[in-house]
């Protein structure tokens, strides 16, 4: 054996079924993998978790499947799950997403309720090359506990299971890479406790151009939606294997062809997806319009539903919620998914009245009404207008802004002291919208339901006889 050798690691995170720029990431992966195996150099292909995301139809109509078939195709050969595999489908969806992948899932802190680990899954591997070196990957998800819970999953802490595999695993391989979708800010926290050499991170979008040393480990991250891919050339001694270098890079691949047999299996799953979503849902007698800048029937409606299926006193969501208006005729699932395409659950707050009254002046400034969030599950354009049912807010709108001037529950003037159950969406609990829901003591998530199952069931009931 030479002096020295390197083995190749190309990584992709974050995808979120953004599939036609997939065609460009893979033609990289596939190209990069050829050119290394003609040379006789090792190279593994890995990907960090979220490569899927509800918003694509192939996703919603497969439930994961069409996203395996495709990393299948680009030779992905060990991937660990994100949130948008772990909490955004059914427990049984998710039991089967993986059925026919041609790759191993990695994820050490996830398990069913009584204590056993997924069979679709292992907590780690240790990757022999050719050359004989041992490589270590151990892979952890971001602990969401709220929505595991509700879905019948255990999720523990990463440190947990790190502790517990880190010390035996360190024995066995010539390098330590922990497969992380748990955020650069949890990544930078791991590396300077723990012995990895490199953590291959994924969760909070961030694009390090130039992966970053913290103490002796290194930490890379590709942004999102895969315009971007990690090379990471580990460099060992020959006679001895043992790590001497490590030099991560990370590639724009926008700019890439896409590979054609890629393409072609992409549209292969767009059909079968369109021919499982032209399923006719129900049929309405009267189009129904959305505004996002005022209150509008179609929002009120879902509003209404929304209160019904939660069965709570009032019930408010944002009118962004909805990306279209809806003409009258038949209705499909692939029209409910393209109105509603959020993985966005229902949920319901026990809040005090004083905060309510707060959430809902706040939710009246045109900052909030046509703020462009991204994350939290919202695939919208903007916020919108905030409907409710079961409440009425008086406001004026002068001089390009409204004024709250009282709210009213049912036939009565909120109470400050009261406390309410309100029927809302997940994603007002999960950060600083409103931080009044966030810290609220009392919150029930409804799992697996999102609220285009919600919308569905609220145009079923109004429109379908006998329903």
């Amino acid at each position: 054996m030479s002096s020295s050798f390197s083995v190749y690691l190309y990584h992709t995170n974050d995808i979120h079924s953004d599939l036609d720029q997939w065609t460009r990431t893979a033609a990289f992966l596939k190209e990069r993998e050829k050119f290394r195996q003609e040379r006789g150099e090792s190279v593994l292909l890995l990907d960090l978790g979220d490569h899927t995301d509800r918003v694509h139809a192939v996703t919603e109509a497969t439930h994961g499947k069409g996203n395996v078939e495709l990393m299948n195709e680009a030779g992905i050969r060990y991937a660990t799950i994100g949130n948008n595999e772990g909490i955004t489908f059914a427990k049984e969806e998710l039991h089967h997403m993986y059925d026919e992948a041609e790759f191993q899932v990695l994820l050490a802190n996830l398990f069913d309720t009584d204590g056993r680990r997924p069979s679709w899954a292992e907590p780690y591997t240790i990757h022999t090359t050719a050359e004989g070196v041992r490589i270590g990957l151990l892979g952890v998800t971001v602990p969401f506990y709220p929505f595991y819970d509700g879905l019948d999953w255990k999720i523990t802490e990463p440190e947990q299971v790190i502790e517990e595999y880190l010390p035996e695993l360190r024995e066995q391989a010539d390098v330590m890479i922990l497969m992380s979708h748990l955020g650069y800010p949890k990544d930078l926290e791991l590396a300077s406790s723990y012995d990895f050499d490199v953590i291959l991170g994924a969760h909070t979008h961030h694009l390090l151009e130039d992966p970053e040393w913290m103490h002796n480990t290194l930490i890379t991250q590709c942004g999102k939606f895969g315009t971007h891919a990690g090379e990471l050339e580990l460099q060992f001694d020959g006679p001895t294997k043992r790590l001497s270098g490590i030099i991560g890079r990370t590639v724009d691949v926008r700019r890439l062809k896409p590979s054609p047999v890629t393409e072609r299996l992409l549209e292969a799953l767009e059909d079968e997806a369109d021919k499982n979503m032209n399923e006719v849902v129900t049929e309405i007698a009267e189009p129904l319009s959305v505004s996002w800048t005022q209150e509008s029937p179609f929002a009120s409606l879902l509003a209404h539903g929304l209160r019904e299926w939660c069965k709570t006193e009032i019930s408010m969501l944002n009118s962004g919620l909805l990306l279209h208006s809806l003409p009258a005729g038949p209705v499909t699932k692939k029209d409910i998914h393209r109105l509603c395409p959020h993985p966005i659950n229902p949920c319901v707050v026990e809040v005090q009245g004083h905060v309510l009254e707060e959430v809902v002046k706040k939710a009246f400034t045109e900052e909030m009404i046509r703020l462009p969030l991204k994350g939290f599950g919202f695939r919208g354009e903007m916020l919108g207008h905030m409907v409710f049912s079961g409440m009425e807010v008086k406001a004026d709108y002068e001089y390009g802004e409204w004024t709250v001037r009282s709210v009213w529950i049912g036939q009565e003037l909120l109470d400050p002291s009261e406390t309410y159950e309100l029927a809302t969406l997940d994603m007002f609990t999960l950060g600083p919208l409103y931080t009044g829901l966030s810290n609220a003591a009392s919150k029930r998530y409804y799992m697996p339901e999102m609220m285009r199952d919600i919308l569905a069931d609220v145009l079923v009931k109004q429109y379908t006889a006998g329903a």
